[in-house]
């Protein structure tokens, strides 16, 4: 027998042989730093409170500042009061974006937390809208970390911790929100809630929303310190190799780079080629730009039943509200952090985990619709009780109000907690390479800025015009909420068109071989 004929059946027998099925590889979770994760969300926690903490109390100082023509018109000057924040604020975001990606995330997140701090104060002396309107938008100047904690999460993330990391932020958010609403309503005018403690304080009788405003600046002040001492800079510095470091360090990085890695540790070990930024026309794709518009679409009409919560729920029963004080609309909303923290540290990170992100989007708008139909209907149970003059008596008819309010409030925070978090990672997986995260999260945290000009002005237009006619049903005062409803079911149904390759993070995907690195090998 020839030696070929020994070769070709010594490979027949091996396709002979049974193949033996290969394990499944198992990646492990890489462990949180929490090192860096601490102090950022320590510097994440100034912002929502400060934004947050005048919801409860805006409806009284308006009224105080005594400019609206009737109570029907106090939505108007809220209106107004509310989106001074989000028009400074989308005039700034991108170049806060832009300049983290130059100067590092750090030295930008530093300058935002001292603006912070310096206008929350100024917002507790005002005495005239004017002066408010002028604070609320130096404070959206400084409001840019948003963006930028995006992009330094992402970075110090992997793939096997990234969705667990990048739900921290919308946890931190919504746990401020509740912590700035609860603020804002329990220690307004403190020197008639509390007049054993400060009922002899000149100082918060002239100024009633001072202490809400002084103890959500020392929340800034404590994220400033934390991000002063221990937060480290995130962005790494690119450096161009030399030839013989560039060969040296291949094999290393071919056999001990794996998934599971930390990102900081890899950019400790080898040198970074400079990596040049996309262009926005290459960014901007047919992709993105359907993810870009369904956020806006979304975020618009969450934040225009955001905004209007607080004024629905001061305003008269009879005009279509709830009638409640400050303190119960800090506490309807302060209470809900509790249920914040199991669904954004438990519930999410499993069902985007088990079905990925597109599919937490889309459940987290479902539960958006209902809330939205039900909510306006609770004025009828608290024209009830106005009627039998029973507001302040645990009756059952209140208590069965509290119940709803709570159960839709629940459905509200499960709905923001799921979309938000989903669209924040669907926006940072779409990012083509590291060096492009800064641009993609402050493009979507432009985005979200202009809504947050629109719909509270809108919002605001158009509760006062439902509520000062006498319309049918659902042109009443259930028109707002019954609009919101339809926006969202339209951003559900489009989401529908979204393909799942939004679930991975693109720019650790293994890229095209160009000509380039051909011709080199």
């Amino acid at each position: 027998m020839s030696r070929s004929d020994d070769a070709r059946d010594s490979a027949r027998s091996q396709q002979d042989a049974p193949v033996e099925p290969e394990e499944p590889v198992v990646v492990k979770e890489t462990p949180l730093p929490w090192k860096q994760i601490a102090p950022l969300v320590a510097m994440r926690l100034a912002e929502p409170i400060n934004l947050n903490l005048i919801l409860p109390f805006m409806y009284k100082m308006i009224e105080g500042f005594d400019i609206a023509d009737s109570p029907k018109d106090i939505s108007h000057y809220s209106s107004i009061l509310y989106m001074s924040f989000s028009i400074s604020q989308t005039l700034t975001i991108m170049h806060w974006g832009r300049l983290s990606d130059r100067i590092g995330r750090r030295p930008v997140l530093i300058a935002g937390l001292i603006g912070i701090l310096v206008v929350s104060v100024l917002f507790g002396f005002t005495k005239s809208f004017a002066m408010a309107v002028v604070v609320r938008m130096a404070t959206g100047v400084f409001a840019g970390n948003g963006a930028v904690m995006k992009s330094a999460m992402a970075e110090i993330a992997d793939d096997t911790n990234r969705s667990r990391m990048m739900a921290l932020l919308p946890l931190t958010w919504n746990v401020g929100t509740m912590v700035g609403s609860g603020i804002g309503g329990v220690f307004s005018n403190p020197a008639t809630q509390f007049p054993g403690l400060f009922g002899n304080f000149k100082l918060f009788i002239y100024f009633p929303y001072l202490l809400p405003c002084l103890m959500g600046s020392t929340v800034a002040a404590f994220g400033l310190l934390v991000g002063l001492f221990n937060f480290k800079e995130t962005l790494i510095k690119p450096t161009q190799p030399t030839h013989e470091e560039a060969v040296s360090e291949q094999p290393a990085v071919a056999g001990g780079s794996t998934e599971g890695t930390p990102l900081l540790a890899q950019s400790t070990a080898v040198s970074v080629a400079p990596v040049k930024q996309s262009s926005m026309k290459s960014l901007m794709t047919p992709l993105v730009t359907r993810v870009m518009i369904t956020n806006a679409i979304m975020c618009f009409a969450y934040n225009m039943c955001d905004q209007l919560y607080p004024i629905f729920a001061a305003t008269d029963p009879r005009d279509g509200g709830l009638g409640l004080d400050p303190r119960s609309i800090g506490l309807s909303l302060g209470i809900e952090g509790i249920v914040v923290v199991y669904l954004q540290l438990v519930v999410y990170p499993r069902l985007e985990r088990k079905f990925g992100v597109l599919y937490c989007y889309r459940r987290g708008l479902s539960f958006a619709i209902p809330y939205l139909v039900c909510m306006p209907f609770l004025s009828i149970i608290a024209a009830h009780l106005q009627t039998s003059a029973s507001s302040l008596s645990m009756t059952y008819e209140y208590i069965g109000m509290w119940v709803i309010l709570m159960s839709l409030m629940t459905m509200r925070i499960t709905s923001n907690v799921m979309a938000y978090t989903s669209i924040n990672m669907m926006i940072t997986n779409m990012a083509p390479t590291r060096a492009d995260l800064g641009f993609m999260n402050g493009t979507q945290q432009l985005a979200m800025s202009v809504m947050r000009i629109f719909a509270p002005a809108i919002s605001g237009v158009l509760w006062s015009w439902s509520i000062k006619h006498s319309l049918p049903f659902p042109f009443n005062s259930h028109f707002v909420w019954m609009l919101s409803a339809v926006l969202v079911s339209i951003v559900l149904w489009q989401s529908y068109f979204i393909p799942d390759s939004v679930n991975k993070f693109a720019a650790d995907q293994p890229k095209p071989i160009t000509s380039t690195d051909e011709s080199e090998d």
